[in-house]
């Protein structure tokens, strides 16, 4: 059976609209600095990423050793660090700005659902010119819950009386996969982005490549 076309989509934001692994290891890495650890590469970040700041602290407080420190005051440090300066190694992936701008045309509503704070996520939307792009941003601390519990995605559609089966999800991690199937929502999975196991292994109705090839997808 053929997937009826969307009226609402709804972005990831880390490993999919943006390519922020530069900034996030740069912070995490001043943070550890500052404890005597030893720093930690991007392409370890990388697998970090996708469940909210706490558990890329956590994460990168167990690959390292040195001095140590309450869980609640890493994560405060490290957003204070990351909030000063997240852009300088941040970027839009490509095609992102121009598929946009087709799929808002073309009337879709659009939307993001993001395990990252909310303060940081709309500072980077706002910086790279895609906050016009979203009238919803739910970031991994605007609701009780955060990604795989389905709640902050079904938030979305309900915020704009859209019904969830015409909605479809554009994730890159595992947890947008849990959060997708949680919330029965199709999965379209971004491969160049973070996740940590094979394409083949996620519930997907499809697995691109390139962000233009939305275009087609969602509109053809």
């Amino acid at each position: 059976m053929t997937q009826p076309k969307p009226k609402l989509v709804v972005f990831d934001l880390d490993g999919t609209l943006i390519d922020s692994v530069g900034d996030l290891t740069k912070a995490i890495n001043i943070l550890l600095g500052e404890l005597n650890r030893a720093p930690l590469e991007p392409t370890a970040i990388r697998k970090m990423v996708g469940d909210g700041a706490g558990k890329l602290v956590e994460r990168a407080l167990e690959a390292s050793r040195g001095y140590p420190i309450a869980q609640e005051v890493a994560l405060d440090r490290f957003l204070t660090i990351y909030s000063a300066d997240p852009l300088s190694l941040t970027a839009p992936y490509p095609g992102v700005t121009e598929t946009l701008t087709r799929l808002q045309d073309a009337g879709l509503a659009l939307a993001v659902c993001t395990n990252k704070p909310e303060a940081p996520s709309r500072q980077i939307l706002d910086a790279l010119d895609l906050t016009r792009f979203f009238p919803i941003v739910i970031g991994g601390d605007s609701l009780a819950w955060r990604k795989p519990d389905p709640r902050p995605l079904l938030h979305v559609p309900a915020l704009l009386n859209i019904p969830p089966a015409a909605t479809w999800f554009v994730g890159d991690s595992e947890v947008d996969a849990e959060t997708a199937v949680a919330a029965s929502i199709p999965l379209i999975l971004m491969t160049y982005g973070y996740h940590r196991g094979p394409v083949e292994s996620f519930d997907c109705l499809a697995a691109l490549d390139h962000f233009a090839e939305l275009e087609p997808l969602l509109l053809g």
